[in-house]
């Protein structure tokens, strides 16, 4: 009987052994093409951080602030930058009110006081007085003067190159022939927000945008010739929903340029909310809003004629503002 051949297997290729990606390199590539590339919003925001801030006004300019609340950009201006010629104002009709709102505005108000002070020769005290609006305005019927009263804490005997002072009770959309006379150099409202009227977006612009324009058109009367009004706003929507050029238009003026808003610049600011300081259950100060940390622009206005006189006077600036032509 003939024996049955064994069939032979025959083994299949041997796998390939698997590269020492170590040993080629290969393996730190990989690593370096797998890892996470950097948040483009943290580089945007360094790089920013590392621009020279843009200060929009001189320290001899005749500067309005308006909507000032806790008064520390006010105070930082006054103190850091020199300014000696501030009006500064708040909407709120007294300290009292002013206080509770914003607990830390004392030690502001302490600044714009102190710094009229310090060069004053004379023992005299920096005491608040109240002023009536009206005591040097003619009979305009359109300045709707007659029921405001300004509290002015001011120092009688301040020197003439020294005149800071700050106003209680001015509304930026009816500011009074008072506070404008003599006009300004420069109109500054930071962040104008009218508060929370409502929830509603659509609502909410349109209630921010009549207050642009209300106070364009108010500011108008006490800028200078040549002037400027300066308005910052947080970047992004519902902000630039507001169309900030459109409503200057609208008023007779034009965005000659705009740029970040850097609140380093300003030591000792804090964005102040519309609506006050946050408090929680128990009626105390809350932390963890730092406005002046989130991005922000600000965008300076012009009567259209001064615009492009402006220009023709100087070259144009390559820098990091934008102008609208």
């Amino acid at each position: 009987m003939a024996k049955r051949r064994r069939l032979q297997r025959h083994p299949g290729p041997k796998p390939k052994p698997k590269p020492n990606l170590r040993a080629s390199g290969k393996d730190d590539a990989t690593k370096k093409k797998e890892a996470p590339q950097p948040n483009k919003r943290r580089q945007t925001q360094t790089q920013q951080q590392h621009e020279e801030p843009t200060i929009p006004f001189d320290p001899n300019d005749r500067i309005l602030l308006v909507g000032e609340a806790d008064l520390s950009f006010a105070a930082s201006i006054i103190q850091h930058h020199g300014c000696r010629n501030v009006t500064a104002t708040v909407l709120e009709k007294n300290h009292a009110e002013l206080t509770e709102k914003y607990p830390s505005a004392d030690a502001n108000i302490a600044v714009l006081v102190a710094e009229r002070t310090k060069t004053d020769d004379s023992d005299s005290a920096a005491e608040p007085r109240q002023a009536d609006a009206q005591q040097d305005d003619d009979d305009d019927q359109d300045d709707d003067d007659d029921s405001i009263q300004e509290e002015v804490h001011q120092v009688a005997s301040a020197p003439p190159n020294n005149n800071n002072k700050l106003l209680y009770g001015i509304d930026a959309t009816k500011l009074p022939s008072s506070v404008a006379r003599p006009p300004h150099n420069r109109i500054v409202f930071n962040f104008p927000h009218v508060g929370g009227k409502s929830t509603d977006v659509n609502r909410q612009v349109r209630y921010n945008q009549e207050l642009l324009v209300s106070f364009f058109g108010s500011a108008l009367k006490a800028l200078a010739p040549g002037g400027s009004i300066v308005v910052t706003l947080f970047e992004g929507e519902p902000y630039t929903l507001w169309n900030i050029r459109d409503l200057g238009r609208h008023a007779g003026l034009q965005v000659e340029k705009s740029f970040r808003f850097q609140a380093r610049a300003y030591p000792g600011y804090k964005h102040a909310r519309t609506l006050g300081v946050v408090r929680n259950r128990k009626g105390d100060v809350g932390g963890g809003w730092k406005g002046e940390e989130r991005a922000s622009r600000s965008y300076v206005l012009r009567r259209k004629g001064d615009v492009s006189e402006v220009k023709r006077k100087r070259p144009r600036e390559d820098d990091s503002s934008d102008e609208d032509g």
